[in-house]
């Protein structure tokens, strides 16, 4: 049988594609699951915006002769690396990065080097599409509540309206206003730089003012997000908890994203003006190319022939097939250690006793916990000691233990003191076991608190640590189980700072070896 070389190329390409697929399929059905979120719904407009983006390209492309070469491996073997990594350490933003570089390698082997430089922005501008890992997110997004609810009071007072800031907590007197995830302004953060970006490529002005342009989309998204917030304050007095949530709530980010979109428009044309170019939109050289592009000469070959030339096209054919070959019989499951349930954490501790609570259900489910408790110790003379411990039975793709560096300023706390100390868990001895410290205050209240992550037999102080380790443990151990404890105490008046300290020092010195028997240790048994 014999098939025109140019139909061949194509059905081979569609053979890649579909490899490429099957291989990443879980990951794409979980980025479908992400668009979902409000946060991350633009992701469905990024694909077909770069597909119209690449085929404004389509003269220049005609125009460009097709030079195979080996290049193209460079990235897709990085991206067989971060894939691998990305499943055995369970990491999604691992997994969209390597989805990403075979992508472009396999747009590499298609079209060749030249041709790739020629739709480098709408393969670049695909990164867009891609949910940032949940640590990064979670940082950005508590940055830009307590910004945004900062600027916000600000304006309420600067409009006569008393207002006043606990964290991400607004306190209007007759009520309150809490700066939650879906009030910090990232979800017009990311679409706003996307657009930027669009913005900055369709006129082709000059590096610099791209540049410009796509970072103060940050400062434009905080400004507008804060006169949001403001307004609601403004407008709550008079229309009540219906100007936060509803239609209301809807239409003022749709009015609020209009609005940023108008400025990052009159910033462009104001650039223009005060620094003038010529400007040129990227698409104005279409067609030209297209009339000057020679015919391609049509060649017929045989099927066999077809499939097995050129050679690039039967490695990575082999590499992808391998892996999902590889991929099918690997065994990912964790193996998760049987520990005591932590609602049998003892209430005495020498002579502390313990009163235990209950966090909502809402706030359990959010928090992904698969067990926890939350337990306040007192001793006779009065003084308290508020232990919280959080376990997680996986931390992979997407699961993460929650640190207290975002929850308590968030929550208004204020942080005086902030660092890593080496406590003595057993007395006399040397210093064994490394914790956070920090001291804190909110409204005049002072306290002090430790908080550490227990990982598998390492107590680390950081979430960089806890996910690096994460990342290894589930290569090595199939293991990312894993808790936070924290030990908050309060600073009485009139004691001092170094007392409620030894306070808690000796009350952890207690409780350690007490907790080191719920929590796994290094071996499962």
């Amino acid at each position: 049988m014999i098939v025109p070389n140019k139909f061949s190329g194509w059905v081979k390409a569609g053979l890649l594609g579909s490899l490429a697929i099957l291989l990443y399929r879980d990951a794409l059905v979980y980025l479908w699951f992400k668009w979902g979120v409000e946060d991350f719904s633009y992701g469905y407009f990024i694909l077909p915006i770069a597909l119209y983006l690449a085929w404004e390209k389509r003269a220049n492309l005609q125009g460009t002769r097709s030079v195979l070469s080996w290049g193209f491996l460079f990235p897709l073997v990085v991206g067989i690396i971060l894939f691998w990594l990305g499943e055995l350490g369970g990491e999604y933003a691992t997994l969209f990065l390597s989805l990403w570089l075979v992508s472009v390698s396999l747009c590499w082997l298609k079209f060749g080097w030249k041709k790739l430089k020629t739709i480098a922005f709408p393969l670049v501008f695909l990164l867009v599409m891609f949910p940032p890992p949940n640590l990064v997110y979670s940082n950005i997004s508590l940055w830009l509540q307590l910004v945004s609810s900062r600027l916000g009071v600000g304006l309420l007072q600067w409009v006569g309206v008393p207002a006043y800031r606990e964290g991400n907590i607004i306190d209007l007197g007759f009520t309150q206003l809490q700066v939650v995830d879906a009030c910090s302004g990232l979800r017009y953060l990311f679409p706003l730089v996307a657009m930027g970006a669009l913005l900055a490529y369709h006129y082709r002005a000059g590096l610099w003012k791209g540049a410009v342009l796509v970072v103060s989309s940050i400062p434009v998204t905080i400004l507008t997000n804060s006169l949001r917030l403001a307004s609601v304050g403004v407008l709550y007095k008079f229309w009540g908890a219906n100007v936060a949530q509803g239609f209301f709530h809807d239409f003022s980010g749709w009015l609020i994203f209009t609005v940023s979109l108008a400025i990052l428009l009159g910033e462009l044309w104001m650039l223009n003006r005060v620094f003038p170019i010529a400007i040129r939109p990227a698409n104005a050289d279409l067609g030209i190319d297209l009339l000057i592009a020679p015919a391609d000469k049509v060649q017929s070959v045989g099927v066999l022939q077809a499939i097995l030339r050129p050679p690039q096209y039967v490695v990575t054919a082999g590499l992808l097939a391998a892996m999902l070959v590889i991929y099918g019989n690997v065994d990912f499951r964790e193996k998760v250690p049987a520990t005591k349930p932590l609602r049998l954490m003892p209430l005495t501790v020498g002579d502390w006793q313990g009163s235990r609570y209950s966090m909502e259900p809402d706030l359990i489910h959010a928090l992904n916990l698969s067990d926890y408790t939350l337990i306040d110790y007192r001793i006779p003379q009065g003084q308290e000691i508020n232990v919280y411990i959080a376990y997680n039975e996986s931390q992979r793709k997407g699961k993460s233990t929650h640190s207290p560096d975002s929850c308590l300023p968030g929550s208004g706390w204020i942080f005086r003191e902030s660092g890593t100390l080496d406590m003595k868990v057993i007395s006399g001895a040397d210093p064994s076991m490394r914790v956070k410290r920090v001291y804190m205050e909110k409204n005049g209240v002072k306290q002090i608190g430790y908080y550490w992550f227990p990982q598998r037999g390492r107590n680390l102080t950081n979430m960089f640590q806890l996910k690096a380790y994460a990342f290894w443990d589930a290569l090595t151990r199939h293991r990312t189980d894993g808790a936070l404890v924290r030990l908050i105490t309060p600073v009485y008046e009139p004691e001092k700072p170094e007392d409620a300290e030894a306070r808690l020092q000796e009350f952890a010195r207690r409780f350690v070896p007490i907790l080191n028997e719920f929590i796994p240790g290094r071996e499962v048994k």
